[in-house]
This record gives C-alpha cells, sequence and structure tokens, in this order.
C-alpha cells in the first residue's frame, strides 16, 4: 500500500474515513512547514515558485524564500503597482494540493489535531469513522482589505445571540461564538492588503494571534492554536497620511520586504505586455513597434523622477498598462472612423494614453498649479526626447558638426512650410503629409535601409517629434492635430494665441 505522500490528489480524494487516514499514514503538518517543505523541493528542482514575477529575481524573491523557509509571517512593503498583492496570491503554488478536515466544521480542523469544539465532540462521537473532507489549496488562501471600518469582529469573531437563544447556550458557552475570517483561515494564507489603513485598536487584536497564535473573544477565556501563514501589505509609512503600522504589531511580523520598480525598460516591458488587457481584434488589426513599447514605459521612468510629481506616493506600473490599452484604443478608432482594416501605431496616438497618465500620478503642489493634463504631456514630451537619441543621432550633436543629416528639414520649415498631422487621419493622408517634408525619408532610409513601409513612416514621423523636442521645430497639441512648423514661427503664434 502506497503512503501518504505517495498518494496522488485522486487517491487522497477517495479517503473518507479518519480511520482510512490514518492507515494511510498521514502526519499533521503546519502550514508554514508545508511552505518549506514545497519551497524545497521547488528550489532542489530549480523551478520558479513565483512566476510572472518580473524584476525581483535578484531581490525580493531572494527575500520572500529566505522568509518563508524561516517559516515567518511577511510584510510586503511597497510603494503602490509593485506586485505586492500578486506576489501573496502566487503563495498558493507552495502549498499542498488538498488537505484533509474534518466533514462539516467551521475551523478546517485537522483530523489529527481537532481546534474546533464541533470537531472534537465528532471525533469523540463517531472515532474511526469521522467522515473527512477535502480542502483543495485555492480555497485556502483568504485576502481582506483593510479599511477603517473593520471590526474586530469582522477579523476575530464575536458571540452570537440569536446562536446562544436558538441552541439555549449560555454566553460563557464556546459554541456561541460566531468566528471571523481568521480564525475562518486556520491552516490557511491570510492576507491584510494596506495594513497602515486598518485602526490602531484593531491591530492591537492581532498581537496574540501573531505572538502566541491564539485569539480572545470578548474576555472568553478560549484559546485557539490557529494555523495561519500572514501576509501583510503596506505602504511606506512617511508618506500616508491614512494611518500607520502600530509599533508592537510591526515588532511581530518576523521578515519585511521592501519592494521595488522595474529597474530597467526591458523589465518593464515584459510585466506591462503581461498585464495589459489588449483584445484580440486589436492585436489582429493594428501593429505596434519596439519603439512605442519603449516610449510608454519611458513615460513611467519620466514621471518617477519629475518634480511635478509626488515622489513618496509613486507611480503605479498600472500606468503603462492602463496606457498601453488607451494605445491600442486610438488606433483602433482612427481605424474604424476612416474605415480600414489595419493600421500602424503612431507617435501621435500616444496623446490618447493622457487619461491613463492623469489619474495614474498624484501631483505635488507646483504640479496642481501646472494641470495634470500638461504634467503629462509634458512627460510624453521627455519620454520622447529621451528614447529618440536610441535611434537617431542627437540634434544637438549633429548641429554642432559639420554634416548635419536634419539641416534641409530644418531649412525647409524655416521656408515658412508647415505640417499638419491630424490624430484620426487615414494611413494614405498621414502618409501623403510626410511625404510633403523634403528630405525626412532620406533620414530614415539613411539610418534604417531596410524597414517596412509602415516603420519607414513611423520613424519620419518619430523625426518631426524629436526635432521638436530638441528645439529644432515648433510643435503644438492642438484638439485634433498636431502641428510642426519653424521655431521662431511657432513661437510667434504662440505668443499670438495668448494675446486672443
Amino acid at each position: 500500500m502506497k503512503n501518504y505522500t505517495q498518494l496522488t490528489t485522486e487517491e487522497k480524494q477517495q479517503i473518507r474515513t479518519l480511520g482510512e487516514l490514518k492507515a494511510s499514514g498521514y502526519q499533521s503538518k503546519s502550514i508554514k512547514q508545508e511552505l518549506r517543505d514545497n519551497l524545497i523541493e521547488k528550489l532542489k528542482k530549480n523551478e520558479n515558485p513565483f512566476p510572472e514575477i518580473w524584476g525581483y529575481e535578484e531581490t525580493v524573491i531572494p527575500e520572500l524564500e529566505r522568509g518563508i523557509l524561516s517559516m515567518h509571517n511577511i510584510n510586503l512593503l511597497g510603494l503602490r503597482g509593485q506586485a505586492k498583492t500578486r506576489i501573496a496570491r502566487l503563495l498558493i503554488n507552495l502549498l499542498d494540493d488538498v488537505i484533509p478536515v474534518v466533514k462539516d466544521t467551521e475551523l478546517n480542523d485537522d483530523p489529527l489535531a481537532p481546534l474546533s469544539y464541533k470537531a472534537k465532540e465528532l471525533i469523540k462521537e463517531y472515532g474511526d469513522d469521522t467522515a473527512i473532507d477535502w480542502w483543495v489549496r485555492e480555497d485556502r488562501y483568504t485576502e481582506k482589505l483593510a479599511t477603517p471600518d473593520v471590526s474586530v469582529a469582522d477579523l476575530i469573531g464575536d458571540i452570537d445571540p440569536i446562536k446562544a437563544a436558538a441552541n439555549k447556550l449560555s454566553y460563557s458557552d464556546e459554541r456561541v461564538i460566531h468566528y471571523g475570517l481568521i480564525p475562518r483561515s486556520h491552516r490557511g494564507l491570510f492576507v491584510i492588503n494596506e495594513l497602515p489603513d486598518l485602526q490602531p485598536r484593531i491591530q492591537v487584536s492581532l498581537f496574540n494571534i501573531l505572538q502566541e497564535g491564539d485569539i480572545q473573544i470578548r474576555g472568553f477565556k478560549l484559546r485557539l492554536p490557529l494555523d495561519i501563514q500572514f501576509v501583510f501589505t503596506a505602504n511606506p509609512e512617511d508618506y500616508t497620511n491614512r494611518g500607520s503600522i502600530v509599533t508592537p504589531l510591526k515588532d511581530r511580523i518576523e521578515t519585511q520586504i521592501i519592494t521595488h520598480y522595474p529597474k530597467d525598460l526591458q523589465i518593464a516591458k515584459k510585466i506591462t505586455e503581461q498585464e495589459a488587457a489588449i483584445k484580440p481584434s486589436q492585436k489582429e488589426t493594428i501593429t505596434i513597434n519596439d519603439i512605442t513599447r519603449n516610449l510608454i514605459e519611458q513615460v513611467a521612468f519620466e514621471a518617477r523622477s519629475n518634480e511635478f510629481v509626488d515622489e513618496k506616493s509613486g507611480v503605479s506600473a498600472r500606468l503603462t498598462i492602463s496606457a498601453l490599452e488607451n494605445l491600442y484604443s486610438a488606433a483602433e478608432r482612427r481605424l474604424l472612423i476612416n474605415n480600414e482594416s489595419s493600421t500602424f501605431m503612431r507617435v501621435a496616438d500616444l496623446v490618447g494614453t493622457i487619461p491613463a497618465i492623469t489619474g495614474k500620478i498624484e501631483l505635488v503642489y507646483e504640479g496642481e498649479q501646472e494641470g495634470a493634463g500638461e504634467v503629462a504631456q509634458s512627460l510624453i514630451s521627455k519620454a520622447i526626447r529621451k528614447q529618440f537619441t536610441n535611434y537617431f543621432p542627437s540634434p544637438e550633436q549633429a548641429k554642432k558638426q559639420g554634416d548635419n543629416i536634419y539641416q534641409p528639414v530644418v531649412e525647409w520649415f524655416g521656408e515658412g512650410y508647415k505640417v499638419d498631422l491630424i490624430h484620426a487621419a487615414s494611413n494614405e493622408k498621414f502618409r501623403k503629409v510626410l511625404d510633403s517634408v523634403p528630405n525626412l525619408r532620406k533620414i530614415v532610409e539613411k539610418k534604417y535601409p531596410n524597414e517596412s513601409p509602415d516603420e519607414i513612416y513611423y520613424r519620419m514621423e518619430f523625426v518631426l517629434h524629436g526635432l521638436a523636442e530638441f528645439s529644432q521645430l515648433s510643435k503644438h497639441n492642438l484638439t485634433s492635430s498636431m502641428s510642426f512648423s519653424d521655431l521662431l514661427t511657432g513661437m510667434m503664434n504662440f505668443s499670438d494665441d495668448e494675446d486672443l
């Protein structure tokens, strides 16, 4: 006969009584020991216990693994949008596929170590014939968002007078207790998101659970040695005005791990592409190149160091996720308006990401004075300037050199010509406008002779934006179009507009 550890999930679930469970060789194990044992197995096999988490391979993940091996409760501390909750949810991958529980008990009692009054009574009455049920790993995860209205009763429990009256029980009887979320998570993972938002008096109620593993309900002399893996998430206390983690509670959380934003564009792109909900129809009809993806990520990097954006608040990874979704939708809208079957993403489509940016950044006072829309537009401009020199020579350096590849284009605009790129223009009109600028195509083809026509026109537009960001041309963002002109003419027109 197979030992319990050799049984498949299906074979385990065929065990229906306590006697059969004992005969299989089952042994009780705490959830922290379970997590530790399963992590050890994955590390030995060189398996990644936290798939879909990028950029933490050398920082957060090793610290998390050390915390699990130490059998600690864990606090993930970091700014918003740093995958704290996702990491907590992925911990279920380190749980056993199923574990046995005494059937129909509130606290998911271990058949060999019953905790609740009901489980003890059932085993006392039925012995080895006590019914066994199986608890799957996905159901062993409980998550609670900390809000100011969370009560001790919600988390731990309270006396239920209706239960006492219906069963004619004294209030001193354990059976009148209605258990909260934490006791019901016995033998499972319990996650509290945004821990500082929990009122201090509620945080105090967690002391005993974390240190001694027991609970107290309205002075009840009740010892419940709960077996729970706690994971907390929190933003740094120095910026949140909603509350903080009380010091004794912080002291009881054995491992604190500081998360961070992606440190390079490649990791950031991988995260955005994984998380963005791009519709299949959009992927089929809209082509996006690597430059555009880099620009999206660069916006977030620029925002995190921008003087108008609150550094302590952080810039969530959700900014780039929402921005990429908006970018596809901007191109899709243009495609639908022109009744075209396909289109290529344009630099000007970045205007469509402004609503995603303004909703994801917290501005300092000076930023509020500037206006969220202006700050967002400035971030896009800075991103274009930063990325432009990765694909073309710097216009500032080219100007200092004898052979300035941009000179013919700048001179053409200097003769009074102007270019208007309408956001909703068809592919044909878009190309026609770009072709009207002499020597613009030559700049691109000299640098990239083997690109597709779509890519060439994209880079022609990119050159205009780059020249504008390096103050070689003037660029005005209008409601439905983008206008490029000579720098001096553009400044005069802008001044006239202000007079109006």
